[in-house]
Protein backbone atom coordinates (compact mmCIF):
# COMPACT_ATOMS: atom_id res chain seq x y z
CA UNK A 1 0.00 0.00 0.00
CA UNK A 2 1.41 3.35 -1.06
CA UNK A 3 1.66 6.41 1.17
CA UNK A 4 -0.69 9.27 0.40
CA UNK A 5 0.78 12.31 2.15
CA UNK A 6 1.77 13.90 -1.16
CA UNK A 7 -1.70 13.69 -2.73
CA UNK A 8 -4.01 14.76 0.09
CA UNK A 9 -6.01 17.95 -0.51
CA UNK A 10 -8.96 19.74 1.07
CA UNK A 11 -12.23 20.95 -0.45
CA UNK A 12 -10.90 24.49 -0.07
CA UNK A 13 -7.78 23.76 -2.14
CA UNK A 14 -7.65 25.71 -5.38
CA UNK A 15 -7.73 24.08 -8.79
CA UNK A 16 -4.21 25.29 -9.54
CA UNK A 17 -2.90 23.86 -6.24
CA UNK A 18 -4.45 20.47 -6.90
CA UNK A 19 -3.25 20.43 -10.50
CA UNK A 20 0.31 21.03 -9.31
CA UNK A 21 0.02 18.18 -6.77
CA UNK A 22 -1.26 15.79 -9.43
CA UNK A 23 1.48 16.81 -11.88
CA UNK A 24 4.22 16.28 -9.28
CA UNK A 25 2.86 12.92 -8.15
CA UNK A 26 3.10 9.57 -9.90
CA UNK A 27 -0.39 8.61 -8.76
CA UNK A 28 -2.37 10.67 -11.32
CA UNK A 29 -4.99 11.79 -8.81
CA UNK A 30 -5.51 13.59 -5.51
CA UNK A 31 -7.58 12.51 -2.51
CA UNK A 32 -9.94 14.99 -0.88
CA UNK A 33 -10.28 14.66 2.92
CA UNK A 34 -11.88 16.65 5.72
CA UNK A 35 -10.12 17.92 8.85
CA UNK A 36 -10.48 14.50 10.49
CA UNK A 37 -8.86 12.70 7.53
CA UNK A 38 -12.17 11.20 6.40
CA UNK A 39 -12.16 10.55 2.67
CA UNK A 40 -14.61 12.83 0.84
CA UNK A 41 -13.69 11.97 -2.72
CA UNK A 42 -11.07 11.92 -5.47
CA UNK A 43 -10.01 14.33 -8.16
CA UNK A 44 -8.09 13.47 -11.30
CA UNK A 45 -6.43 15.38 -14.10
CA UNK A 46 -9.47 14.52 -16.21
CA UNK A 47 -11.84 16.05 -13.64
CA UNK A 48 -9.86 19.29 -13.74
CA UNK A 49 -9.71 19.38 -17.55
CA UNK A 50 -13.49 18.95 -17.76
CA UNK A 51 -13.91 21.78 -15.24
CA UNK A 52 -11.64 24.08 -17.24
CA UNK A 53 -13.73 23.42 -20.34
CA UNK A 54 -16.68 24.73 -18.31
CA UNK A 55 -14.74 27.97 -17.69
CA UNK A 56 -13.92 27.17 -14.04
CA UNK A 57 -11.17 29.50 -12.81
CA UNK A 58 -7.83 28.03 -11.71
CA UNK A 59 -8.18 30.01 -8.49
CA UNK A 60 -11.54 28.50 -7.54
CA UNK A 61 -11.75 25.70 -5.00
CA UNK A 62 -12.23 22.10 -6.09
CA UNK A 63 -15.35 21.78 -3.92
CA UNK A 64 -17.68 21.41 -6.91
CA UNK A 65 -15.26 19.52 -9.14
CA UNK A 66 -14.08 16.41 -7.32
CA UNK A 67 -15.80 13.02 -7.54
CA UNK A 68 -17.76 12.46 -4.34
CA UNK A 69 -18.61 8.75 -4.65
CA UNK A 70 -15.30 7.02 -5.33
CA UNK A 71 -14.84 3.27 -5.16
CA UNK A 72 -12.90 2.42 -2.00
CA UNK A 73 -11.58 -0.72 -0.32
CA UNK A 74 -11.40 -1.47 3.37
CA UNK A 75 -8.17 -1.94 5.25
CA UNK A 76 -9.65 -5.34 6.14
CA UNK A 77 -10.13 -6.44 2.52
CA UNK A 78 -7.85 -9.18 1.25
CA UNK A 79 -5.49 -8.75 -1.69
CA UNK A 80 -7.77 -10.86 -3.92
CA UNK A 81 -10.84 -8.82 -2.98
CA UNK A 82 -9.08 -5.55 -3.83
CA UNK A 83 -7.78 -6.90 -7.14
CA UNK A 84 -11.25 -8.15 -8.10
CA UNK A 85 -12.86 -4.84 -7.14
CA UNK A 86 -10.35 -2.91 -9.27
CA UNK A 87 -11.05 -5.18 -12.24
CA UNK A 88 -14.82 -4.97 -11.88
CA UNK A 89 -14.73 -1.17 -11.60
CA UNK A 90 -12.00 -0.92 -14.26
CA UNK A 91 -9.77 1.25 -12.09
CA UNK A 92 -6.00 1.10 -11.60
CA UNK A 93 -5.84 2.74 -8.17
CA UNK A 94 -8.13 2.47 -5.18
CA UNK A 95 -8.17 4.41 -1.87
CA UNK A 96 -8.03 2.33 1.31
CA UNK A 97 -10.09 3.41 4.32
CA UNK A 98 -10.45 2.16 7.88
CA UNK A 99 -13.69 1.09 9.55
CA UNK A 100 -14.61 4.75 10.19
CA UNK A 101 -14.03 5.87 6.61
CA UNK A 102 -10.71 7.53 7.41
CA UNK A 103 -8.10 7.43 4.67
CA UNK A 104 -5.10 5.17 5.34
CA UNK A 105 -3.49 4.67 1.93
CA UNK A 106 -3.91 3.77 -1.71
CA UNK A 107 -3.40 0.50 -3.59
CA UNK A 108 -2.20 0.26 -7.18
CA UNK A 109 -3.51 -2.67 -9.23
CA UNK A 110 -0.23 -3.39 -11.06
CA UNK A 111 1.66 -3.54 -7.77
CA UNK A 112 -0.90 -5.88 -6.22
CA UNK A 113 -0.63 -8.23 -9.19
CA UNK A 114 3.19 -8.17 -9.34
CA UNK A 115 3.43 -8.99 -5.60
CA UNK A 116 7.05 -8.01 -4.90
CA UNK A 117 8.90 -10.06 -2.28
CA UNK A 118 9.55 -8.33 1.03
CA UNK A 119 12.42 -8.87 3.45
CA UNK A 120 10.40 -8.70 6.70
CA UNK A 121 10.58 -11.90 8.71
CA UNK A 122 7.55 -13.99 9.60
CA UNK A 123 7.95 -15.97 12.83
CA UNK A 124 5.46 -18.79 13.29
CA UNK A 125 4.91 -20.36 16.71
CA UNK A 126 4.35 -24.04 15.91
CA UNK A 127 5.69 -25.85 18.98
CA UNK A 128 2.45 -26.33 20.93
CA UNK A 129 1.38 -29.75 22.22
CA UNK A 130 -2.25 -29.45 21.09
CA UNK A 131 -3.51 -31.36 24.12
CA UNK A 132 -7.12 -30.25 23.58
CA UNK A 133 -7.04 -32.03 20.20
CA UNK A 134 -5.93 -35.42 21.50
CA UNK A 135 -5.85 -38.08 20.16
CA UNK A 136 -5.38 -36.31 16.79
CA UNK A 137 -2.18 -34.63 17.99
CA UNK A 138 -0.53 -37.67 19.58
CA UNK A 139 1.34 -38.43 16.36
CA UNK A 140 0.81 -35.18 14.44
CA UNK A 141 1.71 -31.65 15.59
CA UNK A 142 -1.36 -29.43 15.68
CA UNK A 143 -0.23 -27.08 12.86
CA UNK A 144 0.07 -30.13 10.58
CA UNK A 145 -3.53 -31.23 11.05
CA UNK A 146 -5.36 -30.98 7.76
CA UNK A 147 -7.99 -28.37 6.97
CA UNK A 148 -9.15 -28.27 3.37
CA UNK A 149 -7.05 -31.36 2.59
CA UNK A 150 -3.75 -29.68 3.49
CA UNK A 151 -1.94 -28.78 6.72
CA UNK A 152 -3.05 -25.67 8.60
CA UNK A 153 0.57 -24.50 8.54
CA UNK A 154 0.79 -24.72 4.76
CA UNK A 155 -2.20 -22.41 4.37
CA UNK A 156 -0.53 -19.92 6.74
CA UNK A 157 2.72 -20.03 4.74
CA UNK A 158 0.81 -19.59 1.47
CA UNK A 159 -1.14 -16.59 2.79
CA UNK A 160 2.03 -14.78 3.86
CA UNK A 161 3.72 -15.62 0.54
CA UNK A 162 0.68 -14.24 -1.28
CA UNK A 163 1.56 -10.81 0.15
CA UNK A 164 5.26 -11.18 -0.61
CA UNK A 165 6.43 -12.23 2.87
CA UNK A 166 8.59 -15.26 2.15
CA UNK A 167 11.32 -15.15 4.83
CA UNK A 168 9.89 -17.49 7.46
CA UNK A 169 11.13 -18.79 10.81
CA UNK A 170 9.31 -21.68 12.46
CA UNK A 171 9.72 -22.10 16.21
CA UNK A 172 9.28 -25.85 16.68
CA UNK A 173 9.13 -28.29 19.58
CA UNK A 174 6.50 -31.07 19.64
CA UNK A 175 7.03 -33.48 16.71
CA UNK A 176 9.40 -30.97 15.11
CA UNK A 177 10.77 -33.58 12.69
CA UNK A 178 7.34 -33.91 10.99
CA UNK A 179 7.23 -30.18 10.26
CA UNK A 180 10.85 -30.11 9.06
CA UNK A 181 10.41 -33.14 6.82
CA UNK A 182 7.31 -31.64 5.19
CA UNK A 183 8.55 -28.09 4.59
CA UNK A 184 12.32 -28.51 4.32
CA UNK A 185 13.93 -25.20 3.41
CA UNK A 186 10.67 -23.99 1.91
CA UNK A 187 11.97 -23.84 -1.68
CA UNK A 188 9.21 -26.06 -3.10
CA UNK A 189 6.64 -23.67 -1.60
CA UNK A 190 8.35 -20.53 -2.95
CA UNK A 191 9.61 -19.35 0.43
CA UNK A 192 12.70 -19.59 2.62
CA UNK A 193 12.21 -21.41 5.94
CA UNK A 194 14.54 -21.61 8.94
CA UNK A 195 13.87 -23.41 12.20
CA UNK A 196 14.37 -22.56 15.86
CA UNK A 197 14.13 -25.54 18.20
CA UNK A 198 12.62 -25.00 21.65
CA UNK A 199 14.14 -27.68 23.88
CA UNK A 200 11.76 -26.63 26.66
CA UNK A 201 8.47 -24.74 26.92
CA UNK A 202 9.23 -21.09 26.11
CA UNK A 203 5.81 -19.47 25.87
CA UNK A 204 4.45 -17.45 22.96
CA UNK A 205 7.13 -14.74 23.30
CA UNK A 206 10.04 -16.58 24.93
CA UNK A 207 10.97 -18.42 21.73
CA UNK A 208 11.83 -15.07 20.12
CA UNK A 209 14.90 -14.89 22.37
CA UNK A 210 16.30 -17.99 20.62
CA UNK A 211 16.56 -16.30 17.21
CA UNK A 212 20.24 -15.66 16.63
CA UNK A 213 20.02 -13.62 13.44
CA UNK A 214 19.83 -9.88 14.05
CA UNK A 215 16.43 -8.55 13.01
CA UNK A 216 16.50 -4.99 11.65
CA UNK A 217 12.96 -4.52 10.27
CA UNK A 218 9.43 -4.91 11.61
CA UNK A 219 8.56 -8.61 11.84
CA UNK A 220 5.42 -10.69 12.14
CA UNK A 221 4.66 -13.25 14.83
CA UNK A 222 1.69 -15.60 14.45
CA UNK A 223 0.39 -18.68 16.20
CA UNK A 224 0.54 -21.74 13.98
CA UNK A 225 -2.99 -22.95 14.69
CA UNK A 226 -4.89 -20.04 13.12
CA UNK A 227 -6.58 -19.64 9.77
CA UNK A 228 -7.33 -16.12 8.61
CA UNK A 229 -7.77 -13.94 5.55
CA UNK A 230 -6.24 -10.87 7.19
CA UNK A 231 -4.45 -8.56 4.76
CA UNK A 232 -0.87 -8.80 6.04
CA UNK A 233 0.30 -5.89 3.88
CA UNK A 234 -2.32 -3.60 5.40
CA UNK A 235 -1.38 -4.78 8.89
CA UNK A 236 2.27 -3.97 8.13
CA UNK A 237 1.39 -0.54 6.74
CA UNK A 238 -0.90 0.20 9.70
CA UNK A 239 1.91 -0.64 12.11
CA UNK A 240 4.53 1.52 10.41
CA UNK A 241 2.27 4.49 9.63
CA UNK A 242 1.27 4.69 13.30
CA UNK A 243 4.92 4.54 14.44
CA UNK A 244 3.99 1.64 16.67
CA UNK A 245 6.47 -0.47 18.61
CA UNK A 246 4.06 -3.41 18.79
CA UNK A 247 0.73 -4.06 17.10
CA UNK A 248 -1.70 -6.78 18.18
CA UNK A 249 -4.52 -8.05 16.00
CA UNK A 250 -7.77 -8.19 17.95
CA UNK A 251 -11.19 -9.73 17.34
CA UNK A 252 -14.67 -8.89 18.56
CA UNK A 253 -15.94 -11.41 21.09
CA UNK A 254 -19.32 -11.35 22.79
CA UNK A 255 -21.37 -13.59 25.01
CA UNK A 256 -24.87 -13.44 26.39
CA UNK A 257 -25.66 -14.16 30.03
CA UNK A 258 -28.71 -16.45 29.80
CA UNK A 259 -30.39 -14.94 32.87
CA UNK A 260 -31.69 -11.63 34.11
CA UNK A 261 -28.76 -9.89 35.84
CA UNK A 262 -29.79 -8.11 39.04
CA UNK A 263 -27.74 -5.05 40.02
CA UNK A 264 -27.73 -4.66 43.80
CA UNK A 265 -26.33 -2.11 46.26
CA UNK A 266 -26.43 -3.51 49.78
CA UNK A 267 -29.87 -5.15 49.66
CA UNK A 268 -31.54 -2.66 47.34
CA UNK A 269 -32.22 -3.73 43.75
CA UNK A 270 -31.07 -0.95 41.44
CA UNK A 271 -31.95 -2.48 38.09
CA UNK A 272 -32.44 -5.72 36.20
CA UNK A 273 -30.82 -6.39 32.83
CA UNK A 274 -32.48 -9.22 30.94
CA UNK A 275 -29.93 -11.51 29.28
CA UNK A 276 -27.30 -8.78 28.78
CA UNK A 277 -24.80 -9.08 25.96
CA UNK A 278 -21.16 -8.39 26.86
CA UNK A 279 -18.66 -7.43 24.16
CA UNK A 280 -14.87 -7.47 24.29
CA UNK A 281 -11.83 -7.34 22.06
CA UNK A 282 -9.71 -10.49 22.36
CA UNK A 283 -6.17 -11.28 21.28
CA UNK A 284 -6.19 -12.84 17.79
CA UNK A 285 -2.70 -14.35 18.02
CA UNK A 286 -1.18 -12.24 15.21
CA UNK A 287 1.36 -9.49 15.90
CA UNK A 288 3.88 -7.22 14.25
CA UNK A 289 6.81 -5.81 16.20
CA UNK A 290 9.65 -3.38 15.74
CA UNK A 291 13.03 -5.06 16.38
CA UNK A 292 13.57 -3.00 19.57
CA UNK A 293 10.91 -5.12 21.30
CA UNK A 294 13.33 -8.07 21.42
CA UNK A 295 15.41 -6.38 24.13
CA UNK A 296 12.49 -6.74 26.56
CA UNK A 297 12.31 -10.54 26.22
CA UNK A 298 14.47 -12.43 28.75
CA UNK A 299 16.87 -15.02 27.37
CA UNK A 300 16.13 -18.73 27.51
CA UNK A 301 13.10 -18.66 29.80
CA UNK A 302 9.33 -18.97 29.59
CA UNK A 303 7.72 -15.69 28.56
CA UNK A 304 4.26 -15.28 27.07
CA UNK A 305 2.74 -12.54 24.93
CA UNK A 306 0.46 -10.99 27.61
CA UNK A 307 3.52 -10.56 29.84
CA UNK A 308 5.47 -8.95 26.99
CA UNK A 309 2.67 -6.52 26.13
CA UNK A 310 2.19 -5.58 29.78
CA UNK A 311 5.92 -4.92 29.99
CA UNK A 312 5.76 -2.65 26.94
CA UNK A 313 2.76 -0.83 28.43
CA UNK A 314 4.67 -0.27 31.68
CA UNK A 315 7.60 1.07 29.66
CA UNK A 316 5.17 3.63 28.17
CA UNK A 317 5.93 2.50 24.62
CA UNK A 318 3.46 2.92 21.79
CA UNK A 319 1.51 -0.29 21.27
CA UNK A 320 -1.70 -0.41 19.26
CA UNK A 321 -4.44 -2.79 18.14
CA UNK A 322 -5.48 -3.78 14.62
CA UNK A 323 -9.12 -4.97 14.55
CA UNK A 324 -9.69 -8.00 12.30
CA UNK A 325 -12.99 -8.14 10.45
CA UNK A 326 -11.92 -10.85 8.01
CA UNK A 327 -12.32 -14.59 8.43
CA UNK A 328 -10.42 -15.88 11.48
CA UNK A 329 -10.57 -19.11 13.44
CA UNK A 330 -8.42 -20.48 16.25
CA UNK A 331 -8.26 -24.26 15.86
CA UNK A 332 -7.85 -25.44 19.43
CA UNK A 333 -10.59 -28.05 19.77
CA UNK A 334 -12.17 -30.73 17.61
CA UNK A 335 -15.31 -28.62 17.12
CA UNK A 336 -13.20 -25.78 15.65
CA UNK A 337 -11.26 -28.20 13.46
CA UNK A 338 -14.53 -29.52 12.05
CA UNK A 339 -15.89 -26.00 11.58
CA UNK A 340 -12.73 -24.90 9.75
CA UNK A 341 -12.97 -27.85 7.38
CA UNK A 342 -16.60 -27.06 6.63
CA UNK A 343 -15.78 -23.41 5.89
CA UNK A 344 -12.44 -23.79 4.10
CA UNK A 345 -13.59 -23.95 0.49
CA UNK A 346 -15.84 -20.94 0.97
CA UNK A 347 -13.22 -18.79 2.70
CA UNK A 348 -10.05 -19.85 0.90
Amino acid sequence: MRSIEDIIVKESSSVIEVLKIIDESSKQLALVVDDNNKLLGTISDGDIRRALLKKISLNESVKNIYFKKPTVASINDSREEIINLCKIKKIHQIPIVDNKGNLVGIEVLNELISNKKKSNKVILMVGGLGTRLHPLTEKTPKPMLEVGKKPILLTIVEKFAEYGYSDIVMCVNHKADIIRDYFGDGAKFGVNIEYVLEDKRMGTAGALSLINEKITEPFFVMNGDLLTNVNFQHLHDFHTSNLSMATMCVRDYDFEIPYGVVNIKNTKILSIDEKPLHKFFVNAGIYIFDPEVLQFIPKDQFYDMPTLFNKLINENLKIISFPIREYWIDIGRTEELEKANNEFNKEF
